[in-house]
């Protein structure tokens, strides 16, 4: 009768594939048996031991590299690699449930890119009429901020609320808007321009406070890029942009320069 069982056999055992185990030897973590007088590796009760070991700190997220150590530590040893090894798995587990989270607000649109609070901003300003082009350069404008400006995006959030509670503001950005149907050259430009930085001025507010001002100067290459961002779609707005932050500068506020 012959001793102990093959390859195949202890893989099925233990719930794993034979090329598990060939790999599980490959690593060193357990040693093959010897052949018997047929040839064949056969697998004893010590084999079967270090075998379920092995996939079992396998299966709880050990790295094989760590395994091999690890068996072979003293009880104090076991239990200190242990417990790092739980510390890394609930980091991991932390990242993999934030991943899951991310992949869960995908389904929300915006909500996977920006918090609630901006997409609440977004959903206000297509009830309160906006154009879906604004609303969509809004949206561009807040996910670039707070992933090239982050200290600013809070300022920028809060900013967008006040210009949303001022009816004369939001006027007058729906005829900046409109304004794209005009030739750039037309000289309602410049004063919706004067407009608009006269409405700034009245209520500053509008502008942002010290510490928002200051993250946006900090910061003046990531704001060109932001500011310029559809340029190219809506020239109009562009120039109208940069000519009212002309004036604001002319009047004193510190604005980062384009």
């Amino acid at each position: 009768m012959m001793n102990g069982i093959t390859i195949g056999q202890a893989a099925a055992f233990i719930g794993v594939t034979v090329k598990t185990v060939r790999h599980y030897h490959r690593h060193g973590l357990v040693d093959e048996p010897r052949r018997d007088s047929s040839g064949y590796r056969r697998y004893g009760s010590a084999e079967l031991l270090r075998l379920v070991q092995v996939r079992t700190l396998a299966t709880a997220g050990v790295p094989l590299a760590e395994i091999g150590p690890l068996l072979d530590a003293d009880a104090e040893q076991f239990g200190v690699a242990l417990a790092d090894v739980d510390r890394r798995l609930t980091e991991r587990i932390a990242e993999l449930t934030a991943r899951r989270d991310t992949l869960h607000r995908l389904a929300d649109g915006d909500r996977a890119l920006l918090p609630d609070r901006a997409c609440a901003i977004l959903d206000r300003m297509s009830g309160l009429g906006f154009s879906p082009d604004y609303v969509a350069g809004q949206r561009e404008a807040l996910v670039l901020t707070r992933a090239l400006v982050p200290e600013g995006f809070d300022g920028f959030v809060t900013q967008l609320e006040r210009w949303l509670d001022d009816p004369g503001y939001i006027d007058l950005i729906k005829r900046g808007w409109e304004a794209e149907t005009w030739e750039p050259d037309d000289p309602r430009i410049e004063e919706l321009a004067t407009a608009m930085a006269d409405h700034y001025l009245a209520n500053s507010t509008l502008l942002g406070n010290p510490t928002s001002l200051q993250a946006w100067t900090n910061a003046s290459p990531q704001y060109r890029l932001i500011n310029n961002h559809r340029k190219d779609q809506a020239p109009v707005s562009a120039r109208l942009t940069a000519l009212t932050e002309t004036k604001l500068r002319s009047a004193g506020v510190p604005l980062p320069h384009q």
